[in-house]
């Protein structure tokens, strides 16, 4: 194998036994081939996590890789515009480098970027955002104001849906690692909270004493698919909802009564059934086996009643730093029209509420309008109302009938705003529009084409709600070129 540096330079002594003309006409070349040893610096974070540094003025991509870091790595894929490596030494350690504290990283997936301090983590995630806005919006000096992370960036997680299986030693739960169907057991995460790890364990051990089967994919056999484990930040409450193949439960009674006595905080039990040979979770048939049918969750103020496949967010300790950041750029005074875009069970909407005139949001699944609803009439936010369909059909119709929002919120999936809204709200030209992101990538594509429509962006807050993974959320605030606040 050759080793290859950033700058060309000639490999080092114990490689030069190779013939020097076969060097000479591959370096001419200028190839790389999968197997080959190469020297690469890496530069930053990508995202999905992985180093990413340039060879011969192609990006490589290196799992593990640390800003700042010189790597001798092995090339294990080559296409016309990137390269994949592997570390097989580190010429130059990062001082962000620690030990992760999970005997499963780099396994299960779940985490990307463990084996970074925290500080270094929310450097590696700030500039991801400004290379983002750089590469795809052509932004050089975005303002970003510092990322808002955790004190403690542990044990965060409220919720847990972990596939069960057999395993050598006996009954398990976890994730699928990445590109496979083996399941690695996760037990004790150190990003689940304790009591969701907890519940974890007791129901599978009570699953496996009392001999109920796990379902297994190829033979279409078995019963328990799924453990999902839900505890309220809140109010302490506990769900444990079991996702079965089929309705048939054996020894129930006995299964209810251990179960409870496993876990005497436990609040809700449930049996979802989901028969389908699907990789979604939940099927449409929920049954309470025992206690409530939901459990009681808070974020600030508004109360919210959560059943097994309700909608959450998973970090709420950041999701309320979030939602202020959402609120400081809408800039309310109490006599504000907004648009809640993309709403979802109406968490922001409800958030800014108290704070305008007016609230609708909008949301494409009719379920999550009616939660939504719930929410609004069990916290008295009468100002807000919810409508079932699509944002770029609704507000152009709203504007056509006379009614104009001073501020536009959305809040859309990793793929971005559609192009019909965007093209709504550059003719709606709200005083403020609010873009909520959990990809920076899609977030600076879609702030171009706001930037080329007349807003400005006055300044980006990035949001850390998952530590020791890559995923980086923000709140971004542009404000109509033309506007008077």
């Amino acid at each position: 194998m050759k080793e290859r540096k950033n700058s060309g330079s000639r490999p080092g002594n114990k490689m030069q036994a190779r013939p020097k003309p076969a060097i000479a006409k591959r370096e001419q070349a200028d190839e790389v081939r999968s197997g080959d040893r190469i020297v690469v610096t890496i530069k930053r974070l990508g995202i999905n996590g992985e180093g990413v540094g340039y060879y011969r003025r192609k990006a490589v991509f290196v799992e593990g890789g640390i800003p700042g870091e010189v790597i001798k790595a092995e090339v294990t894929r080559v296409e016309n515009k990137f390269i994949t490596a592997a570390i097989r030494e580190i010429e130059k350690r990062s001082p962000h480098r620690v030990d992760a504290p999970c005997p499963v990283f780099g396994i299960c997936g779940g985490c990307q970027i463990q084996h970074m301090s925290y500080e270094g983590q929310l450097a590696g995630k700030e500039d991801l955002l400004r290379e983002a806005f750089s590469r795809y919006a052509g932004l050089q000096d975005v303002r970003l104001k510092p990322m808002l992370g955790m004190d403690h960036p542990w044990g965060y997680r409220n919720k847990a849906q972990l596939q069960l299986g057999m395993a050598q030693e006996g009954m398990i739960a976890g994730l699928y690692a990445a590109d496979s169907h083996k399941l690695i057991d996760i037990t004790g995460c150190p990003i689940q909270h304790p009591k969701v790890n907890e519940a974890v364990d007791k129901t599978r051990n009570v699953l496996q004493r009392l001999g109920i089967p796990v379902y297994k994919e190829k033979s279409s056999q078995g019963l328990v698919r799924t453990i999902v484990v839900r505890v309220g930040y809140q109010s302490g409450q506990l769900q444990v909802t079991l996702v079965t193949a089929s309705d048939k439960l054996p020894r129930r009674e006995e299964l209810i009564k251990e179960l409870r006595l496993a876990m005497p905080e436990l609040t809700s039990l449930a049996m979802n059934v989901n028969p389908k040979n699907t990789s979604l979770v939940f099927g449409n048939r929920t049954e309470i086996l025992w206690g409530a049918d939901s459990i009681q969750e808070s974020l600030g103020d508004l109360e919210f009643t959560l059943s097994p496949r309700a909608f959450f967010q998973l970090n709420p300790l950041q999701t309320i730093k979030l939602y202020e950041s959402v609120r400081a750029a809408a800039g309310l005074t109490g006599r504000e029209t907004v648009v809640d875009a993309y709403c979802g069970t109406g968490t922001i909407g409800l958030w800014l509420a108290p704070y305008a005139k007016e609230v609708r949001g909008i949301e494409s699944i009719p379920e999550a309008v009616e939660d939504a609803k719930a929410n609004a009439a069990r916290n008295g936010r009468s100002n807000a109302a919810f409508y079932a369909g699509a944002a770029e059909e609704l507000l152009p119709r709203w504007v056509k009938s006379g009614f104009k929002p001073d501020v536009i919120v959305a809040d859309p999936p990793r793929t971005g705003l559609d192009p019909r809204f965007l093209e709504a709200v550059l003719k709606t030209k709200p005083k403020h529009f609010v873009y909520v992101s959990c990809n920076p990538s899609t977030l600076a594509k879609d702030c171009k084409v706001l930037l080329d429509g007349g807003y400005a962006i006055e300044w980006v807050q990035p949001v850390d709600m998952f530590p020791q993974t890559s995923h980086v959320e923000c709140t971004v605030l542009l404000k109509w070129k033309g506007a008077n606040d």
